[in-house]
């Protein structure tokens, strides 16, 4: 059994004051949400144990806050800064999963960004959560997790189609639950 997550960065300034994309920055909601989904999923085993995260400001920005928000209820994870992240499709996602292979992690987590994230998660949903599956059927938003399990030895085998939607949860959906 393989565990993937998918968590996209959370939301971010429009423009970077370099005018770069890969420069952008969170934003104050940014900041407080991707607290929120790592104090979520520190409370909610089990927890990567490799994070590959995209190389942008917001990318990594989103992971070390979530993981400040975690990091005394998680083990500390291998993370890795994944040049191919940034602006992936979801062909190109799934080959870097299939690499985790190398150092094979029971559980994965991908920070990235849009819309490759969203189109994977789609590409991989074969069953699972029916509330969660039409929720993510609309969009990947900013901070939200998609946690998909495979029944497989390897990451290899992970392929289109072949996931079990374990959970889908956004800062949106956890305030909805919470009655905030």
């Amino acid at each position: 059994m393989r565990r993937l997550m998918l968590l996209r960065h959370a939301k971010t300034e429009h423009d970077a004051p370099s005018g770069r994309d890969q420069d952008r920055r969170l934003d104050k909601r940014g900041r407080a949400d991707a607290a929120e989904i790592g104090g979520w999923i520190g409370q909610h085993p089990p927890f990567p144990d490799l994070v590959l995260v995209s190389p942008a400001v917001r990318g990594h920005e989103t992971w070390e806050i979530a993981w400040e928000a975690m990091k005394d209820l998680a083990p500390e994870p291998q993370v890795e800064l994944v040049p191919e992240l940034y602006g992936a499709g979801p062909s190109q996602l799934l080959q870097t999963i299939r690499e985790a292979s190398a150092t094979d992690p029971k559980r994965l987590m991908l920070v990235g960004h849009n819309p490759g994230m969203h189109e994977l998660a789609l590409a991989l949903v074969g069953s699972g959560d029916a509330a969660g599956r039409k929720a993510l059927s609309d969009n990947l938003p900013t901070s939200g997790l998609a946690v998909f399990d495979f029944a497989a030895d390897d990451w290899t085998d992970v392929a289109f189609r072949r996931g079990r939607l374990a959970l889908f949860v956004t800062p949106r959906l956890l305030k909805q639950t919470s009655g905030d």
